[in-house]
This record gives C-alpha cells, structure tokens and sequence, in this order.
C-alpha cells in the first residue's frame, strides 16, 4: 500500500501582481460610486426602494442617499428629497434608474456572465461604507467631509 504523502500535489505560492479594482483611483464620481456601493452591498449596507430607504433616512442611520434622475414621479423624488434635506443626509443623482439598478445588485446574469434582465432602482441609501477606500475618500471629497 503506497503512502499517503505519494499522491500530494507540492504546494505554490501565488503572487498577484495587478492591482484589485477596489483599491483603484477611480476615473469619475460615477465610477466612485459604483464602488462604494458594491463595497456598501458587500458589508450589508444598502437599503434599496422606497419604503426601505425612507426607513433608513427617517431614522438616521443613513449616511448617504443615491437617487435617480429618471424618476418619473415627483412626489417620490420630493419626498427623498425633502428627507436627506432635513436630516442632513448627502444626496447624489445619478442619470438612469437601470444603472443605478445594476450598481447595487438588482441584475440577473446568465451563464457567460452578461446581462440578461435589470430591474430598476430609484432611490438607494448607504447605511454602512465597509471599508475605507480612495473611491469612499472621492464621494466624501465631493461634499467636503
């Protein structure tokens, strides 16, 4: 009967040289967000719709408020608006319901990785960052924090 030490692969050591995307300086304030958000989603710090985001600004545990542009229901908008507003929350527009969707993991994928469905979300709220990054250090620049 042959040892057990016969049949085991030596290990290596992997070295990555490149860079993670996290840790990147990001090109724009669109790219920076898109990173706090996946890094916010990560830490389970994301509310999204409506009713969970007006929770989230009402009882001030959020930190920042995403809304999109394209929302097409005024009262809506107001109504975020008006919150962020009053409690001093930080609020930023982004162009597209869709992409702010896909931003914090409303898409479904199919099996080569693409796209196939986005469900849209207009308004979003961070209630926890994660961990600190050059891309949180621009979104926090950008209202002088």
């Amino acid at each position: 009967m042959a040892d057990a030490t016969e049949n085991m692969v030596p290990e290596t050591d992997v070295v990555e040289d490149h860079v993670p995307e996290e840790d990147a300086e990001p090109e724009d304030m669109n790219a920076a967000l898109q990173q706090v958000l996946k890094r916010a989603r990560c830490h389970k710090g994301l509310t999204r719709g409506l009713r969970e985001t007006v929770k989230a600004l009402d009882k001030k545990i959020a930190h920042l408020c995403v809304l999109a542009e394209d929302c097409n229901e005024s009262a809506y908008t107001g109504l975020i608006e008006a919150l962020c507003d009053e409690h001093g929350i930080d609020l930023i527009k982004v162009p597209e319901k869709k992409k702010l969707g896909e931003w914090v993991g409303l898409a479904k994928y199919d099996s080569a990785a693409q796209i196939r469905k986005v469900i849209g979300a207009s308004c979003v709220a961070v209630t926890d960052y994660g961990e600190k990054s050059k891309a949180l250090d621009m979104i926090l620049g950008h209202f002088n924090h």
